[in-house]
């Protein structure tokens, strides 16, 4: 089984790689927005939210990894100066490999205008209905530039299987394609 975790910031297009990622492959799309709409309207952004988010997505992530299934795409912001993060994606890739899984870690980097631009598109919105409030969402996006850091220093994702690209210019079917290429999908 393939696991390629697709992670960035907010609105970096990690959705929209991830769909055309399964298009050109037999990978199932898993964004982290479906465990977030499914919870937020019972629990709203709290801390129960994202605790009930993150027994869901393991307990997914173990039931898949057991499966027939080719693979899975998992796309997912992750913090680099949160420790938990780091352990959250060392849980995940444990229990894919536990199973003989392979992890790929694959990090996608633009500018915030296009990502300003791209928090607005009409398939993010039919697919994330939390970032149907454009002002939050924006807010949201430009605020946690201000203490998380969501793309990885130059060296520190030390993995066999890490790539990282700049997509601010590039296609979400170009980026999946670089990325079925470079890991032979």
């Amino acid at each position: 089984m393939k696991v390629v975790l697709l992670f960035g910031p907010q609105a970096v297009g990690k959705m929209t790689v991830g769909q055309e990622l399964s298009k050109i492959t037999s990978l199932k799309l898993f964004h982290n927005h479906m465990t977030i709409d499914l919870l937020e309207p019972f629990f709203g952004f709290s801390s129960e939210m994202w605790r009930l988010s993150n027994i869901f997505r393991e307990e997914i992530f173990r039931s898949f990894s057991k499966s027939n299934e080719y693979g899975m795409v998992f796309t997912f912001v992750w913090a680099f100066n949160q420790k938990e993060d780091w352990e959250k994606v060392e849980n995940m890739c444990s229990i894919f490999n536990a199973q003989g899984a392979q992890c790929y870690f694959v990090e996608l980097s633009a500018d915030v205008e296009v990502r300003l631009k791209r928090n607005k598109t009409p398939n993010r919105l039919e697919q994330k209905p939390t970032k149907r409030n454009l002002k939050q969402s924006e807010e949201n996006l430009l605020m946690s530039m201000d203490t998380l850091r969501l793309n990885s220093e130059e060296g520190e994702i030390q993995k066999d299987h890490y790539f990282r690209i700049d997509n601010t210019n590039l296609s979400a079917e170009v980026v999946a394609e670089m990325i079925k290429k470079k890991f032979d999908l």
